[in-house]
């Protein structure tokens, strides 16, 4: 398996970074007992679901630049 080289952008590589910050954050309130039961279970599932919206978009850009580059490398 050969490793695939992405270039992005400072802002598109902290984005994608982001959401897998916020759903690594919500999973581990999920699963703490820090806070109270129901405020935990708040925060977490905000959490995710924030994780989990945002990295549509940030798979979006990162399918759209291995596109882009693995047709610059056919051509």
């Amino acid at each position: 398996m050969t490793m695939k080289k992405v270039d992005l952008s400072l802002p598109v590589f902290f984005f994608i970074v982001g959401t897998r910050a916020l759903l690594g954050a919500g999973i581990g309130l999920l699963a703490a007992d820090k806070l109270g039961r129901r405020r935990r279970r708040l925060v977490g599932a905000t959490l995710v679901t924030l994780g989990a919206l945002t990295t549509i978009p940030a798979a979006f850009v990162l399918g759209s630049k291995l596109g882009v580059s693995r047709r610059l490398a056919a051509a």
